[in-house]
């Protein structure tokens, strides 16, 4: 059988108002563009957004990697710049960090994850889409959803699932990856991306059928320009049910919001609030940071829907967590653990103060 690809791509190319969201324009910019691409190109494709990042949702049969498909995200990116740079919005074409394409958008400035599978007899889809934060956000709700038991019934009751699945873990220092097979090396996956600064998880397998289960993007936009130029963002595909985690299982880590690095400037720790995209406008401090969930069911390729998640009134409880958790660290200011560590922020101000700093500095 042929396989589908399932392509979301991600920029930031110009803030409404500030950092808080995207014009309208820009989404029909977005969406005009994905419509005149070449005939066949495409399967079918969604636009929407969290924060001020456009989001690329394309089904199609040409694999991950595809030039033409990252071509047609770039030159997206590039005209809804153009209608930013217009409108003088905020941070105009802040995530294209080339001046031309070079064949893929990878360590461009966009944020990607994809993966090819052959599409089930039915086959649920379940897109993340987060804004204020960084790649390392994933980490624990993925090892709750394909790792704990006490999320995931499935993992215990469901013959296709209770072998467990595979890890494969990016350091995004020293660009290496290494795969754990769980559970019975969860101990040692659990020390490394325990520190989602350096490690995440790029994608997940099932044990089962060797299938994809999952796959997120692990774009560090700060370490791929050498300054500080917004956070990454990240999004992240997960398939459900039929030997993988069941819908719910797949949404509940985000019932209660765990801290995660970005907010404002980059350099805080706040809570990941789950919201509906109607309310994926982060605006106090610049947040909290904000994840939206799209759920889809692929058709022949076809997106049908999306379902927006994460607007259930069953989790307003986890957005008053998130607000309390909120109003606790802001009364942190500049100290840590609210500001990132120091060497988190290498890309801010520090080292020019640690410059002018050189010459005062003497033996204790």
């Amino acid at each position: 059988m042929e396989k589908i690809t399932l392509s979301v791509i991600k920029a930031d190319v110009g803030g409404y108002v500030g950092h808080s969201s995207v014009h309208p324009a820009l989404l029909e910019k977005a969406k005009e563009t994905l419509a005149g691409a070449r005939s066949g190109l495409l399967v079918d494709y969604h636009v929407t957004h969290v924060g001020d990042d456009i989001n690329l949702v394309m089904t199609h049969h040409q694999g991950t990697d595809n030039e033409e498909i990252h071509k047609l995200a770039w030159d997206t990116f590039l005209a809804c710049t153009g209608e930013a740079k217009k409108l003088k919005l905020y941070g105009a074409g802040q995530d294209l960090l080339a001046d031309a394409f070079s064949g893929n958008v990878k360590g461009m400035g966009p944020g990607v994850a994809e993966m090819e599978f052959v599409e089930r007899p039915s086959e649920p889809i379940i897109i993340f889409m987060a804004d204020k934060t960084e790649p390392g956000a994933w980490n624990l709700p993925l090892y709750k959803i394909f790792a704990d038991p006490f999320n995931t019934i499935g993992l215990v009751i469901d013959p296709k699932a209770h072998a467990g699945f595979k890890f494969e873990v990016h350091d995004l220092i020293e660009h290496k990856k290494v795969t754990f097979s769980c559970p019975e090396e969860l101990y040692d996956l659990l020390i490394f991306i325990g520190a989602p600064g350096r490690y995440c998880i790029k994608s997940i397998y099932s044990k089962t059928t060797g299938d994809i289960a999952a796959t997120s993007s692990t774009q560090r936009l700060n370490l791929m320009a050498g300054r500080y130029v917004g956070k990454d963002d990240p999004v992240c595909i997960v398939r459900a049910q039929s030997g993988l985690p069941a819908v719910g299982e797949v949404l509940e880590p985000f019932a209660h919001p765990h801290l995660v690095a970005g907010w404002m400037r980059g350099s805080h720790h706040g809570p990941l609030m789950p919201c509906g995209v109607d309310h994926a406008t982060p605006t106090r401090f610049d947040g909290p940071p904000r994840v939206i969930g799209l759920g889809f069911q692929l058709a022949n390729g076809k997106l049908v829907g999306p379902q927006d998640f994460f607007a259930d009134q069953a989790y307003d409880e986890a957005r008053r967590e998130a607000n309390l958790i909120a109003n606790y660290v802001r009364t942190l200011g500049p100290f840590e653990p609210h500001r990132l560590p120091l060497d988190e922020m290498e890309y801010t101000t520090m080292p020019d103060v640690m410059k002018k700093l050189a010459g005062r500095f003497e033996p204790a």
